[in-house]
């Protein structure tokens, strides 16, 4: 992320404490939050994970010199029963942190809360508390007009995906609706796992081509758009500080190399951001006035080391994982 000029991130899921570490030594932002699972667990067992989201969004606030904030993270609206959904809506007002959820990511996640509930999955959240200014899900890919419009009454944010949308064929979301409708838009990149990079500038690429396809209107989701939804938008749905250059305002700031053949000419900048730069064109990366890359050299960690233990242990972990397979073959 810092080689693509990625300054701030909100994840969620497990290892939240090694997360805030990392972002410590980094230098980087993070809106970090314990993915909570009820489903399928015993009630002890679910009950523990809450605690866990818990202790993870009271232990890790401000943490990183306040680099680190923290959320709570129910996984999603069909992995987290009615009951801890609205638990978590008291909790977060009584703590006063984000909530953060997967919604309608995919039809299979509809289906049931509306055969169930009878309600949306939008509906079916507003009526358990989740939905308001503080709260941003991901993904939205199946929204009806309703939808889109109870987001924008309560204020809640949507993080767009649309690489991950496209490998998983989760579905076209409905950006372009979204943000007429005065729905704050942020760009993300869900995994590694479901994306391959976590490089902003290919996703900003991927929602203008996408956006467009989707409202079936090449005029759809123009670059500005685009390109704010990727920095102010994001900054403002996750509630950090950055997402623009102004005085006085935060030093968060990647630094562009349009000196290369295939961003040669220059006749709009926004433009050549969104649909040409890619994240190895960011020279230096800058995040609370600290240079954490410099002329392509990452300077808050050591990244040959970085690298060599990531491949060793991706390779163990493939070793393992077939040696698994093998024993598990019926005999």
């Amino acid at each position: 992320m810092i080689r693509a000029g990625t300054t701030a991130f909100a994840d969620m899921y497990f290892s939240m404490d090694e997360v805030a570490s990392v972002v410590d030594r980094a230098g980087v932002r993070a809106r970090l939050g314990h993915g909570v699972i009820s489903v399928g667990k015993s009630d002890t067992a679910a009950q523990a994970d809450f605690e866990t989201g818990i202790e993870t969004a009271t232990t890790l606030q401000g943490a990183a010199d306040g680099r680190v904030q923290t959320m709570l993270a129910p996984h999603s609206l069909t992995t987290v029963d009615d009951a801890m959904l609205a638990k978590t809506a008291d909790k977060a007002a009584t703590l006063d942190v984000p909530v953060h959820a997967h919604v309608s990511e995919t039809e299979d996640e509809v289906a049931p809360i509306t055969d169930a509930e009878g309600d949306r999955p939008a509906e079916y959240a507003a009526d358990l508390g989740l939905l308001g200014p503080r709260t941003f899900v991901a993904h939205g890919v199946h929204l009806d007009e309703a939808e889109i419009q109870l987001l924008a009454d309560r204020d809640t944010a949507v993080i767009h995906c649309p690489a991950s949308n496209m490998k998983l064929a989760s579905g076209i979301a409905p950006v372009h609706r979204l943000i007429e409708a005065g729905v704050t838009v942020g760009l993300g990149t869900d995994g590694a796992g479901s994306n391959n990079d976590l490089d902003m500038f290919d996703e900003m690429r991927d929602a203008a081509m996408i956006g467009k396809l989707g409202a079936d209107d090449a005029s759809a989701l123009p670059a500005p758009a685009v390109l704010n939804m990727a920095t102010q938008g994001g900054a403002d749905a996750i509630g950090l500080p950055g997402g623009q250059l102004e005085t006085g305002g935060t030093a968060d700031i990647a630094v562009v190399d349009f000196e290369t053949p295939h961003l040669t000419p220059v006749h709009d900048p926004v433009s050549h951001l969104v649909y040409a730069t890619k994240g190895s064109d960011v020279r230096h990366t800058v995040c609370d006035g600290t240079v954490l890359m410099r002329d392509r050299e990452v300077m808050t960690l050591d990244e040959p080391t970085i690298l060599d233990r990531a491949r060793t242990h991706a390779h163990e972990l493939t070793r393992r994982a077939e040696s698994a397979d093998e024993w598990s073959l019926p005999q």
